[in-house]
């Protein structure tokens, strides 16, 4: 498919992440295909980790096709984007058209970016899995490569003001080593098994994490932030 849009956004988001002055630690990227079709599973913990971590994946020469709720395409200013960049709408009520629309995608050989937490996590621990990367995977043959972003919570993310002035925060994204699921893989055993890939690979980026998490905002409770508590 043509991807009119997707250049010049890319060009727009490097010169934003310019202005803010950015630290990049970028990890992984030979663990991206550079053909055919393959799931991007990662945590959200910010409004802005689809644009980080498809940011990170840029050496790939891969542009990255989000799952993203309907009522973002339902915007005026950024509906026209996600549809031009080939992004794929998620209707919560009725999730078979996009599960429909993600599969022919992956198996046009694209890549599919999925957050299986279904939404941000307020307190930047990983949230309960939806079985969505699984099933796809599993349908379309494809592999699904976990990944993590640590930082862009600092920026913007739920209940909390965003900072968007020159602030030279450290971000940090991992690409771990792809996962392969058969058509006899158990689903719930599938999912287990991505969640504690992606597990792993946070806990490793929050230690390598160059800035205290002690007393902030931006960090969970088990690191000694300020952040709510789980409910799971």
């Amino acid at each position: 498919m043509a991807d009119l849009v997707y250049p010049p956004v890319v060009v727009a988001l490097k010169t934003f992440w310019k202005y803010l002055g950015l630290r990049f630690d970028f990890n992984g990227e030979e663990n991206l295909p550079r053909k055919g079709g393959a799931i991007l599973a990662m945590n959200h913990v910010s409004y802005l980790d689809f644009a980080l971590i498809g940011t990170a994946a840029l050496p790939a020469k891969r542009w990255i096709r989000f799952m993203a709720k309907k009522e973002l395409f339902d915007n005026k200013v950024a509906g026209p984007l996600l549809r031009g960049m080939h992004h794929i709408s998620v209707d919560r009520s009725s999730g078979s058209a996009s599960f429909a629309t993600a599969l022919r995608a992956l198996e046009s050989g694209e890549f599919v970016g999925i957050f299986p937490e279904g939404t941000i996590s307020v307190s930047f621990e990983l949230k309960e899995f939806k079985s969505g990367a699984v099933r796809l995977a599993v349908g379309a043959g494809v592999p699904v490569i976990p990944a993590v972003v640590w930082g862009s919570q600092r920026l913007w993310t739920k209940k909390v003001k965003r900072d968007l002035k020159r602030n030279k925060f450290p971000i940090l994204v991992t690409f771990g080593q792809p996962l392969h699921f058969t058509k006899d893989t158990d689903i719930e055993e599938g999912e287990a098994q991505l969640r504690a890939a992606m597990s792993a690979l946070l806990l490793d980026v929050q230690s390598r994490y160059p800035d205290s998490h002690i007393g902030a905002r931006w960090a969970p409770v088990r690191l000694g932030g300020t952040a709510p508590a789980p409910l799971n």
